[in-house]
């Protein structure tokens, strides 16, 4: 993980907070590629359920695409109106992410900059509901992606450098949105595929995005997403085209190295010989087999199966019951499964010491 300075940078949960705090304010969410900037308005959506949303991808508006003159035929005049992806027109607050604008034209940008006036931010003619809350993402300049900002709108934002999520923060994201084991599994034995390129003891890391170096791949948050959906349907494909198609979402080093992971897990017990027979199904010595059933079972495991499962994993060593049990603790959908489980309440109860 990159070196943080307190007060430099904010994770996304962190930015989420300062946007739902003070809605009057414009947030510019600098970051990475790939960090999951972009991901903010669902959270944002889950904080405030009865806002709107609208996701306006700025490099490829048009000024057409944001407003339009309209003959006002009674008074021989016109009045600008909103385009309706901004869904202003609706009545009720939105929640607007001016996604990616520091890319855009400067003719746009300087058309949406009244949605960025603290007092009474409009669009075209139309003001912005007063509970709205409006914010921007763009990657840094050190990036070299194309992205930049004149002083008279930077005057009226606010800019948030966002970190990327270390590989703790990351693997808690991925078991809660079925991320594929394999994935899970190399994130722990490579937490440094997750570090950042402003960090300068990661300037030769082989994983991640460097704006110095020429690169056809790189690992971020979302392009492991993108590399788990491969694994997860790599039956389909042949060998070949699977190495192909990891290496181009993550870069070669990372998919040469989660290679050994999918081979791993096509040697593992299936699913339903670990359930249905507990106590002969064999277990994985070397770690990262291990780390693939740990997570997999997280995601896999329902009410009926937990008990058995739990008698399985009482044959690994004590780290990978502990680290069954702290996950499973932490991924919401689970919770209720596995403090309900009577196996559970006993494996915690004698291992306390572990926790």
């Amino acid at each position: 993980m990159a070196e943080i300075n307190f007060g430099t940078t904010v994770s996304l949960a962190e930015a989420a907070t300062l946007i739902a705090g003070t809605p009057m304010n414009r947030y510019l969410l600098e970051g990475e590629p790939g960090i999951g900037k972009s991901s903010i308005i669902k959270l944002l959506a889950t904080m405030f359920p009865t806002h709107n949303t609208a996701y306006v991808d700025v490099p490829n508006l048009d000024l057409g695409d944001i407003a339009m003159p309209v003959i006002d035929r009674e008074t021989k005049t016109t009045v600008y109106y909103p385009n309706a992806r901004f869904k202003i027109h609706l009545g009720k607050p939105v929640i607007t992410m001016l996604d990616e604008f520091t890319k855009g034209p400067d003719p746009v940008k300087n058309m949406l900059h009244p949605m960025l006036e603290v007092s009474n931010p409009r669009l075209g003619d139309i003001s912005v509901h007063y509970e709205s809350l409006t914010f921007l993402t763009g990657n840094m300049s050190g990036d070299g992606v194309g992205d930049s900002m004149k002083a008279h709108t930077r005057n009226r934002i606010i800019p948030l450098h966002v970190r990327k999520p270390d590989a703790d923060e990351w693997m808690e994201w991925a078991m809660n949105n079925d991320i594929a084991p394999e994935v899970i599994a190399w994130v722990r034995q490579y937490p440094h595929a997750l570090a950042s390129y402003t960090d300068s003891a990661n300037a030769d890391n082989p994983y991640i995005f460097n704006p110095r170096k020429a690169m056809k791949g790189f690992v971020s948050p979302r392009s492991l997403e993108v590399v788990s959906n491969i694994i997860k349907t790599r039956a389909k494909y042949s060998t070949n085209a699977l190495i192909a198609a990891m290496t181009g979402a993550v870069g070669e080093s990372a998919s040469r190295d989660m290679q050994a992971y999918i081979e791993f897990s096509d040697q593992l017990p299936t699913w339903e010989s670990v359930t249905t027979n507990p106590r002969t199904a064999s277990v994985p010595t070397s770690a990262g087999a291990c780390a693939i059933i740990v997570f997999g079972a997280i995601n896999k495991v329902t009410k009926d199966t937990f008990s058995p499962f739990m008698e399985y994993l009482e044959r690994f060593e004590a780290e990978w019951q502990a680290c069954f049990a702290i996950n499973i603790a932490k991924t919401p959908a689970k919770q209720s499964i596995a403090f309900g489980n009577k196996k559970f309440a006993e494996w915690v109860q004698k291992n306390e010491d572990l926790l």
